[in-house]
């Protein structure tokens, strides 16, 4: 089953949680994008959160669920 990548993005002067590319929420505060991503990233496992930098870049994310592709040890 193929992950699922939730979005925090800066959205002209606000936030925006997208699920790929299909905007969900917009936010007036990052941390209110960032807490609204991690609630339904949980409850869609598996999936990943992925939070972006007012410039673009990635700043850190989530993974929630059991990885359907584990690397070799």
């Amino acid at each position: 089953m193929a992950r699922t990548k939730y979005r925090v993005v800066p959205n002209g002067g606000t936030w925006q949680l997208r699920r790929e590319t299909e905007p969900l929420s917009n936010h007036t505060y990052k941390y209110q994008a960032v807490d609204a991503g991690k609630r339904i990233a949980r409850a869609n496992q598996p999936s990943q959160l992925i939070i972006h930098n007012t410039d673009g870049s990635i700043e850190t994310e989530y993974t929630y669920g059991d990885d359907p592709y584990p690397p070799k040890g």
